[in-house]
């Protein structure tokens, strides 16, 4: 049987190990050149990732690590985001998941035809699975809240991906300093 996993986060490395242990076929599609999902810091492509250049894992490693693959002993206990990817990395490596990855592919249509998932590449190919998981992560594109001041004005709010071209000027409109 075969199983499509899409997107190469902190979701998708395990579920294609899982998939690959459970003895089916994976192909892991990945819309990006690199694995790592929402911990790749990538200020140039706007909606990317909500991720800031100094974000830091909030969970301690021991508690967001996976079971079977603990962080090295190196690693400070809260982890920049370069430090999550490089585990990332590590895990796929050790794991040797990386094969079963097409890279700077984005799944452009999934559908049911058949009893089987269709998948439409950003290349324009159609492959057919059995099975397939989403492991796109909930946080890639920002929901934006309307939120209003006492006056009842509309106040503009800033996502990493627009903060890093934001002007003062939008922070002294909404009474900051």
């Amino acid at each position: 049987m075969r199983v499509c996993v899409i997107g190469t986060g902190v979701s998708g490395l395990p579920a294609i190990k899982e998939c690959r242990a459970a003895g089916f076929e994976v192909v892991a599609y990945e819309r990006t050149s690199e694995i790592g999902g929402l911990w790749n810091y990538r200020p140039q492509i706007k909606d990317a990732s909500i991720l800031m250049k100094s974000t830091v894992c909030k969970t301690s490693k021991e508690m967001m690590a996976y079971s079977d693959f603990p962080p090295s002993a190196n690693y400070p206990n809260f982890m920049h985001n370069s430090l999550i990817r490089e585990y990332l990395q590590e895990y796929a490596e050790n794991f040797d998941l990386l094969k079963e990855i097409r890279f700077s592919t984005s799944v452009e249509k999934l559908e049911r035809v058949d009893e089987k998932w269709e998948v439409t590449t950003s290349e324009g190919n159609i492959d057919r699975f059995d099975f397939a998981l989403l492991c796109t992560g909930h946080h890639t594109y920002p929901h934006c809240p309307q939120i209003k001041d006492k006056k009842n004005n509309r106040l503009n709010v800033a996502y990493r991906s627009t903060f890093s071209i934001a002007s003062r000027s939008l922070f002294e409109r909404n009474g900051a300093s």
